[in-house]
């Protein structure tokens, strides 16, 4: 699998896991709510008055029917327009602490292994030999900068910049290059010449090397 397909399915692991937890807050939000409303509905039915008491808390309690609610809620008594009404609260704390949040939590672990297992399975697959600021992978056979950006080359320029990160020394003669390039051309010089001039602004570009040229001879990776 690509390393994009992954970062994708990653991504979508955790928002919906975000989702299911927001989505299960909201409903059971809506389902608090509405029983310190019909509690309080009652309550102050009962007692005839919007005056809070110590019997008014208790009442009030009496009427709640989730469990988890009970000692939680609170009463307050709040200004408005039409004057002082009393008014049932309670903290967000609290109903996210009875919102149903396992699957939430289901998701979020299974995005934190997928995570976990992504970065083990590129590091372990994907090796990278670096020099002077550009990285060549092995596997996607692909040239990245510093900032981990690819580096666009033609299947030439790709053929020769491989050349020069298998060799130890980061030297490749003429003869090395033009017959392992272009083997049925009897003087490749030319056309070495053009490749090596247009590849060198792109690699010093996007890194720390240069190609330095020994009398034509040979052409040498080096660091700046």
């Amino acid at each position: 699998m690509k390393q994009k397909y992954a970062v994708v399915i990653l991504f979508a692991l955790i928002v919906a896991s975000g989702l299911t937890s927001f989505s299960s807050y909201r409903a059971t939000e809506r389902n608090v709510a509405e029983d310190m409303k019909s509690a309080l509905k009652k309550t102050l039915a009962q007692q005839e008055s919007d005056v809070i008491s110590t019997d008014t808390i208790r009442v009030f309690n009496s009427y709640l029917t989730l469990e988890q609610l009970r000692g939680n809620a609170v009463l307050a008594v709040a200004t408005r327009p039409d004057g002082l009404r009393c008014e049932a609260k309670c903290s967000a704390a609290t109903i996210f602490s009875m919102s149903d949040q396992r699957p939430a939590s289901i998701l979020w672990t299974i995005a934190m292994l997928w995570g976990l297992y992504c970065f083990w399975r590129y590091r372990k697959e994907v090796p990278l030999v670096v020099f002077g600021g550009l990285a060549y992978s092995e596997k996607e056979r692909r040239f990245y900068n510093t900032l981990g950006k690819q580096v666009r080359l033609t299947p030439m320029q790709q053929q020769l910049m491989e050349m020069f990160f298998h060799s130890d020394t980061h030297l490749l003669t003429k003869t090395e290059i033009c017959d392992t390039l272009w083997p049925k051309k009897d003087d490749a010089s030319d056309t070495l010449y053009t490749l090596i001039r247009r590849l060198k602004p792109i690699i010093e570009e996007h890194s720390d090397l240069k190609i330095e040229s020994d009398r034509g001879r040979a052409y040498e990776l080096i660091i700046k």
